[in-house]
C-alpha cells in the first residue's frame, strides 16, 4: 500500500454531514488496471438522507456493498460494475452502513466485461462475480477503520486484480494514454486534437475508446471540463462564471452554460449557489 491520497474530481458535493470518504491507491503491480480504491462509510439520522452527485470518470468502477443491500437508492447490493455515465448521478445514503469501490483505468473495460459491449453498460450497473465479496465485508465491517481496515482491503483487493492486471496489453495501455491526455491536457479541446496527440486517426481514436469504454471521445474530454467547472463552483462560489468559461476553452458562457445544465441539470449559477449553501 502507497500513501498517495488520491484526489477525485467525480464527486461533486465532498463533506456532506455524516458522510466519509477514503481514497488510497494499491500499490505497484496493478497501475494499469487500477486508478485508485475509495471507500464511504456513512451514518445518517432516521428519516434524513445525504444525496451524493457524482459526474463519473469515462471508466468503470466495481461497487461492492454489505450483502443484504445497503440504504442507498439506486444501487445494487453485493458486488456490481459500473458503467461510465455522461449524466449526473444522484445517490441518497441513508441510515448507516458503507460501500466500496474500484476506479478502474480505461484499458479494464473488456477485461471485466466478458464479451459484453460496454456501450451496453452507460449509467447502468450489471453482477461482479469473482469479486472479494466476503474478505470486503469483513474488513469493513469486523476491523477498525483506518490503516487497518486499509491493509485489508488492499490485500483482498490485490488478491483479486492483480491477475487481471497482468493481461492489460499494449492496446489497453494506449487507451490508458488516451484516457490521460484527455484528462490532463487542458489544450485539447477536440477529438482530432486528441487523435493527433495519440498518433491515431480520429476513426482509430473513436475504435479505440468504443471498445474500451463505451463513449464517445469527445465525452473524455467534455467529462474533464465539466468535473473541473463543477468542483471549482461548488468549493467556491465565488468563481466568476465567463472567466471559468473560458479558461475552459468554451466559445464563449451561454455555450458553457447550455453544456453544463444538459448534463449536470441545474445551471452553473445553481451550483455556486448550492456551494453557499452548504457553507452557510
Amino acid at each position: 500500500m502507497t500513501a498517495s491520497e488520491p484526489v477525485s474530481l467525480g464527486h461533486l458535493n465532498p463533506g456532506a454531514d455524516g458522510v466519509a470518504f477514503d481514497r488510497f491507491e494499491l500499490g505497484s503491480g496493478v497501475g494499469d488496471l487500477v486508478r485508485h480504491v475509495w471507500v464511504v462509510r456513512w451514518s445518517v439520522p432516521e428519516g434524513e438522507s445525504r444525496p451524493q452527485r457524482t459526474l463519473s470518470y469515462p471508466a468503470f468502477n466495481a461497487i461492492l456493498q454489505p450483502a443484504g443491500g445497503s440504504e442507498a437508492s439506486g444501487t445494487l447490493g453485493g458486488a456490481a460494475l459500473a458503467g461510465p455515465d455522461p449524466k449526473l448521478s444522484v445517490v441518497s445514503l441513508r441510515g448507516r452502513s458503507w460501500a466500496v469501490g474500484v476506479l478502474f483505468r480505461p484499458a479494464a473495460g473488456p477485461l471485466l466485461l466478458g464479451g459484453t459491449d460496454p456501450r451496453s453498460l452507460a449509467g447502468r450497473e450489471m453482477p461482479l462475480p469473482g469479486a472479494p465479496e466476503s474478505a470486503v465485508e469483513a474488513a469493513m465491517t469486523r476491523l477498525p477503520s483506518g490503516d487497518v481496515a486499509r491493509r485489508a482491503l488492499v490485500g483482498a483487493l490485490r488478491g483479486w486484480l492483480a491477475p487481471i492486471a497482468a493481461r492489460v496489453d499494449d492496446r489497453g495501455r494506449l487507451m490508458n494514454e488516451v484516457g490521460r491526455l484527455a484528462e490532463t491536457d487542458p489544450e485539447i479541446l477536440r477529438a482530432a486534437e486528441l487523435a493527433d496527440r495519440a498518433g491515431l486517426g480520429v476513426r482509430s481514436l473513436e475504435r479505440l475508446v468504443r471498445e474500451h469504454v463505451g463513449v464517445s471521445p469527445k465525452w473524455l474530454i467534455e467529462c474533464r471540463r465539466l468535473q473541473a467547472a463543477s468542483t471549482a463552483l461548488y468549493a467556491h462560489p465565488e468563481t466568476d462564471l465567463s472567466g471559468l468559461a473560458a479558461a475552459l476553452g468554451y466559445a464563449d458562457y451561454p455555450h458553457f452554460s447550455r453544456r453544463y445544465a444538459r448534463f449536470l441539470g441545474e445551471t452553473p449559477d445553481e451550483t455556486r449557489r448550492n456551494g453557499s449553501l452548504q457553507r452557510a
